[in-house]
């Protein structure tokens, strides 16, 4: 399945891996161990081979996928779901030569539909704009500011799908576990010189009550630790206990434990310094925690977790500022928060979230969304009922 050069096939699990640790950056939901996360779909290992370009009658390795085909109820076909992916070169002014030998390998694979989240940012905000956006009644969501900056790349990314039939998905589904398209960001490294920050730095972006907090918590004896590969196995007991509680407290149903000991297991297996639990205690009582994980040069607070009693220490100020801290020793270009809504109505629920957020002095980010493309249109027309119909699921 070749497009001006460009084939696609199975490949292993190693040569994926392999792939990833020349990119400074790719989503964890693009790794081999988080097929093995989700183990409710079917996951293949996608790589796309240039000819002609010395490295044998295989040609190059210069584009990798993790896919994941999740059944049609009662008949058997396929949703195929690249989730924050594929990794390839998005900069291309000819996506179709990408896409097109991917979607004939789906197709053949019994895929009635693709959905894909191209890893490419649209639009950026700046925390001060994000405050000011928020107590600024004529101003509702992000949509409603200028942005601090438009991504070339992710507008021509945006067109070329468009283009080529993709639709673009507004609301989430949980048939595809669908992924934020606005998240909040600390750049660890300066955008224009590459030149790494310091703690110092980074602490001076961060608001007066967020500096305040980190240095009530190591004022008041918080004490934070860490545990990597089987310890993090043996400590995740405790951690979930609190995000249970959390969870009770907050109005959300808790994945259950086996979930995280799966995630931590596979993940850990993949990459001794993937994924990391941290846990903020005071006096011995745990009083937040929390999961990092960590692709190349892009560093992740994943889950979190904290206590009712003992709030005023500030657990999580001190557990987030000990994640952020380690990202930065560990050379990571950025600390991602994940995900936030575009609200700025101080009236939606939504909003507390994001103002924890913007006290890191960060960014909030917009990406080129999820986008479909139906390959059987009458088997997707009855996925859309289907999921119209169907109630709950949750990201990632």
């Amino acid at each position: 399945m070749a497009d001006n050069g460009l084939s696609v096939r199975v490949i292993s699990e190693e040569e994926h891996l392999s792939f990833l640790a020349t990119r400074r950056s790719a989503s964890f939901l693009q790794t081999p161990a988080w097929g093995k996360v989700k183990s409710e779909w079917r996951r293949e290992s996608l790589g796309w081979h240039r000819a002609g370009s010395g490295a044998g009658t295989q040609g190059e390795l210069v584009g990798v996928a993790l896919v994941l085909y999740r059944q049609l109820p009662k008949v058997k076909r396929y949703l195929a779901y690249l989730p924050e992916g594929p990794v390839i070169d998005w900069g291309t002014e000819d996506l179709v030569s990408w896409l097109a030998p991917l979607t004939r390998h789906l197709q053949q694979q019994g895929a009635f539909g693709v959905r894909m989240g191209p890893p490419v940012v649209t639009r950026r905000w700046s925390a001060a704009q994000v405050k000011d956006g928020i107590a600024d009644d004529a101003v509702r969501r992000l949509d409603d500011l200028a942005p601090t900056e438009r991504d070339a790349t992710g507008a021509r990314v945006v067109s070329q799908l468009d283009e080529l039939g993709w639709r673009r998905q507004i609301a989430e589904g949980g048939f595809a576990a669908g992924q934020p398209q606005y998240v909040f960001q600390i750049p660890l490294s300066d955008p224009s010189t590459g030149e790494p920050r310091t703690e110092d730095d980074v602490l001076k972006g961060m608001n007066q009550l967020w500096r305040r907090n980190i240095k009530k918590a190591a004022k008041q004896g918080v004490e934070v630790t860490s545990s990597r590969g089987s310890a993090a196995l043996d400590d995740l007991k405790a951690f979930h206990d609190l995000y249970v509680h959390t969870a009770e407290r907050d109005h959300f149903t808790p994945r259950p434990l086996s979930y995280f000991q799966t995630m931590v297991e596979a993940l850990g297996t993949e990459s001794p310094d993937r994924i990391t639990l941290w846990f903020a205690r005071h006096e011995g009582d745990l009083v937040a925690s929390t999961i990092a994980i960590r692709v190349g040069a892009h560093a992740w607070y994943s889950y979190g977790a904290s206590s009712t009693e003992k709030r005023d220490v500030r657990g999580s100020n001190a557990v987030q500022w000990a994640m952020i801290a380690d990202a930065l020793a560990a050379g990571a270009d950025v600390y991602d928060l994940r995900g936030i809504t575009d609200t700025l109505d101080p009236d939606d629920s939504h909003v507390g979230l994001i103002q924890f957020k913007v006290g890191t002095g960060g960014e909030a980010v917009e990406y080129a969304g999820e986008w479909d493309l139906p390959l059987n249109r009458p088997l997707y027309k009855a996925f859309e009922l289907y999921m119209a119909r169907r109630s709950g699921g949750g990201r990632r």
